[in-house]
């Protein structure tokens, strides 16, 4: 062999920073190529678990009473490796669970506790996270004496339900039934920044308005999950926190007094850390070598005491007794007044004026001594703060409502992103119907379908007008957060009626045929109107010369306006649509990477999301009849006529102007034969996307490529139906 390739090191056989390093994506190269890689982020191949491992079946197996006890007992086994603090990981174990769940964003929906993505870079990894690792480690022994049927997920909230309830708190419910991912999740933009903590103005249009914030961003920088304790871009001002404090959690879906609740009912247990420098303090997990063992944030001054441990640099408790469940954190608040100090490592905090030393909590570590409690400045927002103060004050007046109105966000906090109560399992789930779940009645199943497929097929609906309002009742779905989808036909109410990606006009045209079939049959409106996308398909099909059914399951229930948060279901208005070649304004990104979004979104893998675009674009159901993309002449019938004429080499393809436009003209001729976008034309310029569109474009797949898009469709219409997963 030439050995003239090889490095002239060691002769090592191994590629060094090719196969294995960080900078291996086609990306690297070609910055402005489309990234497919968030559709198969959770593929088969990542995930250990055995081809027909079912978690749902497998967490019903679950000794939920044992699990807990286990868990709650855990709370006071100190280890000596690291000790809790008074004896009680409580603190601890909450804040693991609140920032495993804090990540949760409305905007889009990611974030959040449902997957376990905290286990991983870079969230396992953020500043905001420091010392969270020992958390995980402390619990290890009940995941693995629980195996499967006991996700990380599920773990993580549960331990901080059960530190809760160790310290007095009534908590308002649990449920089991997260499932873990294998991977991070690469689909989540935490930001743009290549620093941590980064100046605040990076993801603000006006630092001074906090609604100016980039969306889908929740976090004030990156590597934290809300604001900054020490103040905006760390300089106290309590007033002005508060602001920011009122955005992010609004970005959570919390309103004011969830927002309060959660602040205070968080602070009533536990302490910060930050009896030594940062600059003593090792690196994060992920920047550590392996014999670190996915630990970070080394401590050489920790020896080994509870009170030594650092995570964010503040130090002390906010309540004299950190380890229950009591109103010391307002008595503390609203009884002293307060002035800004340093903690030991140097950050920013308040400490009391003239406080008693009896008054004070004893040390984490040592009961002979006495440690001045801190409030952080987003504490200090919840008294300055006039609206927060009133909320405040009026839970101070009640504890009973106090622990109430706590319980129930923090149920909201890290139950949010399970979607509906259907994907909720064991004991603890709260039989009360809450708005923010989305509730929707339980349609029939007992009606003829076969008998409103008939009324829809004589309606006079055109297959595309069916189709069409099938896929806008179904594309909401968020794989996210499990919200959206055609179960509860919300695309009859506000605000979604509305919508202009609606096409409000035809919506309301459609909705009026359909709805009396649905009233005269027994079957729910969201039943009806996919049944009519379904009918729609079939003729389509049929015309192209094939007989094909799309299947079909009944039991959609139809949701009131009492049922709807209206405010809440404003974040899954779309503002663009790929699959249906329509984008409402220039958002500086390419439609075919808005497309791509909403495909994750959905769920969809590359291939499904081919198809799918494909056939959509020959059955006539673009945005306003646009004809951009339609590459037939055979226009309402399922054909694989688009990948035909897309990679037909007869063809030439060219800008027309700089507002994505484009014309596919006859080589030959020169004549214009069909106009695109680019997000029809990225299917033949991606090599992946082109590899996927060659498959639908040979002579032998005309059947394989109804086949498959019926299937994609099918899985569309069922994405929020989980009454259908075992």
């Amino acid at each position: 062999m030439d050995g003239s390739n090889v490095s002239p090191g060691a002769g090592c056989p191994v590629m060094h920073g090719g196969n294995t390093g960080a900078n291996d994506s086609v990306t690297k190269w070609w910055p402005d190529a489309l990234n497919l890689d968030i559709l198969h982020q959770h593929g088969a191949r990542t995930n250990p678990m055995d081809v027909d491992y079912n978690h749902r079946e497998a967490v019903k197996s679950l000794d939920y009473e044992g699990v807990k006890a286990d868990v709650k007992a855990l709370m006071t086994e100190s280890q000596d490796w690291w000790p809790a603090d008074w004896g009680h990981y409580g603190g601890l174990m909450i804040r693991l669970a609140w920032h495993s769940a804090g990540t949760y964003r409305m905007g889009d929906g990611r974030g959040g506790a449902g997957s376990g993505n905290i286990r991983f870079a870079p969230l396992n990894s953020w500043p905001d996270n420091a010392s969270l690792d020992k958390a995980r480690r402390l619990l290890w022994p009940v995941k693995k004496k629980y195996g499967n049927a006991l996700s990380w997920a599920d773990l993580i909230i549960l331990a901080g339900n059960m530190a809760y309830e160790s310290m007095g708190l009534k908590t308002f419910g649990f449920s089991f039934g997260r499932e873990d991912i294998w991977g991070p999740e690469k689909d989540v933009f935490w930001g743009s920044e290549t620093e941590w903590l980064a100046k605040s103005e990076d993801r603000y249009g006006d630092l001074d308005d906090p609604g100016t914030m980039y969306n889908p961003l929740a976090a004030v920088h990156m590597g934290l999950i809300y604001v900054n304790p020490e103040g905006v871009n760390g300089q106290p001002d309590p007033a002005r926190t508060a602001l920011h404090v009122r955005e992010t959690f609004a970005r959570m879906a919390m309103d004011d007094e969830e927002t309060a609740a959660l602040t205070c009912g968080g602070h009533t247990v536990g302490k910060a850390h930050g009896g030594g420098a940062f600059d003593q303090i090792g690196g994060e997990p992920e920047s550590e070598g392996v014999h670190a063992q996915g630990f970070g944030w080394a401590n050489p001054g920790h020896g080994g005491v509870a009170s030594n441990a650092f995570t964010s640099g503040i130090e002390g408790a906010w309540t004299k007794h950190p380890t229950q469940w009591d109103m010391g954190y307002f008595d503390y608040l609203f009884g002293y007044e307060w002035e800004l100090t340093k903690s030991p490592a140097g950050a920013n905090q308040w400490q009391p004026v003239n406080m008693p030393e009896d008054e004070k909590p004893v040390d984490a570590s040592d009961p002979s001594k006495r440690k001045n409690p801190m409030m952080t400045d987003a504490d200090m927002a919840m008294k300055v703060d006039p609206i927060y103060n009133a909320i405040c004050q009026k839970f101070r007046a009640d504890p009973e409502y106090f622990a109430d109105t706590f319980a129930r966000a923090w149920f909201k906090l890290t139950h949010r992103d399970m979607g509906p109560k259907a994907n909720y399992y064991g004991p603890d789930v709260p039989a009360e119907d809450l708005i923010w779940q989305d509730p929707i009645p339980a349609g029939s199943t007992s009606y003829d379908v076969d008998a409103v497929k008939a009324q829809i097929a004589a309606s006079g609906l055109s297959a595309a007008d069916m189709i069409a309002t099938a896929w806008d009742s179904a594309r909401t779905f968020r794989g996210s957060d499990k919200r959206g989808g055609a179960n509860g036909a919300r695309i009859r109410l506000a605000p979604q009626k509305d919508w202009e990606g609606n096409e409000p006009e035809r919506l309301a045209r459609v909705l009026s045929t359909l709805e009396p079939i649905a009233a005269s049959s027994g079957a729910s409106v969201a039943d009806v109107i996919v049944l009519a996308g379904n009918v729609g398909i079939e003729q389509a099909a049929k015309a192209a010369g094939h007989d094909a059914t799309v299947p079909f399951a009944p039991g959609r229930g139809d949701a009131t306006d009492e049922q709807t948060d209206t405010d809440s279901f404003g974040v899954l208005e779309p503002f663009a649509d790929g699959f249906r070649n329509w984008q409402k304004d220039d958002y500086g990104i390419s439609p075919e990477a808005m497309m791509l979004d909403r495909a994750q979104l959905l769920a969809l893998t590359a291939a499904e999301m081919t198809v799918l675009l494909g056939g959509m674009r020959v059955l006539g159901t673009n945005y306003g009849g646009s004809k951009h993309g339609v590459f037939t002449d055979r226009e309402g019938q399922l054909t694989n006529d688009f990948f035909v004429n897309l990679t037909d080499m007869a063809n030439t393809w060219s800008p027309v102007d700089a507002g994505n436009h484009y014309e596919v003209k006859g080589r030959k001729t020169g004549e214009v034969r069909f106009t695109a976008t680019s997000a029809d034309l990225v299917f033949g310029s991606n090599s992946i996307l082109r590899a996927y569109a060659e498959v639908y474009a040979q002579d032998d797949n005309a059947g394989k490529f109804v086949r498959d898009f019926i299937a994609a469709w099918t899985k569309v219409m069922n994405a929020d139906r989980f009454d259908l997963v075992a």
